[in-house]
């Protein structure tokens, strides 16, 4: 299949005859036919073209709790696909043989914005997901997704490093209804060693989605044995969290499992998990999950003020819900920040390949 020569945006003419993306910190400078590090924005002549455009990974229908997202439609589902590339080295990827993919050939499921939409109405889904690879190295396409999405009145969800420059990540999150952003340490050594980017403008991008926008935000970190996961780090992440975002945007910590170029390094402990939920919950944040591992206690949803259970999940199924239409605890009455409206029969779905044409 032929490579996109879609025109992208966020670039500017240098001086020197080169061009400089400038959808991410990164600010690629490219001769003719060179790439970007993302590999999928390349310089063709005097412009920039997004050369994944229409052209996918593979779709798949997920309950949205898979994502992770605890407080956006839960037991809802959700229908999921990346490309190529990313803009991020992470040498622990989970994802590494999609986002890391130098083989365009991989990308077999060419899908319009329009049948994407249409597919997501077929299937049941209540929003589409930009995931697997990072949707910022395809904004344009996520963009033009997200508007056929919302003209059949379903939503969209970023699943994102948040590794972004301000003026692009103002047009995409405008048109994006939820975002799990992956931060992924909460030092400046370990985004320079083990990604190959840096922590300030992942700050900047979660303060941006908290105050700045109506984007609903939920936050990721893969605890590493010894590279991110002690208390002192910890708890100086749930400090800033609490300090520039407040108590009740969901945070997720989830266990790594060797991979890519991190092979030495062994599985985290559920303990390090549990740990680390008890460390965030004392410094203030109200909703704090664990992911990857089997953990009932650290899956379910807990009213902040009397302790009551509210969902209850197994994995990724919903087995109790009991907030009210509302979305109010029904024992004292808190209203729990998120968007709940879950009805009969949404709960259980399982993961599923699908075909979108």
């Amino acid at each position: 299949m032929r490579e996109s020569e879609y025109p992208a945006r966020w670039w500017h003419a240098l001086e020197d005859g080169r061009i400089q993306c400038d959808l991410c910190p990164r600010d690629c400078k490219l001769h003719e036919g060179q790439r970007g590090m993302c590999f999928v924005r390349q310089r063709t002549g005097d412009r920039m073209v997004l050369t994944t455009y229409g052209r996918s990974s593979g779709f798949c229908v997920d309950p949205i709790e898979k994502k992770p997202l605890a407080h956006f439609h839960p037991g809802s589902s959700v229908l999921s696909f990346g490309t190529a590339g990313c803009n991020l080295a992470c040498r622990f990827c989970q994802n590494w043989d999609i986002s890391k993919s130098r083989e365009m050939d991989r990308l077999t499921d060419m899908a319009s914005p329009e049948g994407i939409a249409r597919a997501a109405e077929q299937y049941g889904c209540r929003s589409v997901a930009f995931t697997y690879n990072d949707p910022v190295i395809f904004a344009e396409y996520a963009m033009d997704v997200a508007d056929a999405c919302h003209a059949r009145g379903i939503q969209t969800v970023a699943v994102t490093a948040g590794y972004m420059h301000a003026e692009p990540r103002r047009e995409f999150y405008a048109k994006m209804d939820a975002a799990n952003v992956d931060l992924k340490a909460f030092t400046e050594d370990f985004y320079f060693k083990l990604t190959a980017a840096h922590l300030k403008p992942v700050l900047e991008t979660l303060e941006y989605l908290r105050h700045e926008t109506k984007t609903w935000l939920e936050i990721t970190t893969l605890l590493i044995p010894g590279k991110n996961d002690s208390d002192a780090e910890v708890g100086a992440m749930s400090e800033w969290l609490l300090k520039h975002l407040g108590p009740d945007v969901p945070l997720f910590f989830t266990a790594f499992h060797p991979d890519y170029k991190l092979r030495d390094i062994p599985e985290t402990p559920p303990e390090t998990l549990r740990r680390a939920r008890e460390i965030a919950r004392k410094a203030g944040l109200r909703y704090v999950y664990t992911g990857n591992t089997h953990n009932s206690e650290g899956e379910t949803t807990l009213c902040p003020d009397c302790g009551g259970e509210l969902i209850v999940r197994d994995w990724h199924d919903i087995l109790t819900y009991r907030l009210t239409e509302e979305g109010k605890c029904p024992d004292c009455g808190t209203k729990i920040p998120g968007h709940f409206d879950a009805k009969p029969g949404d709960f259980g779905r399982r993961r599923r390949p699908v075909a979108v044409m």
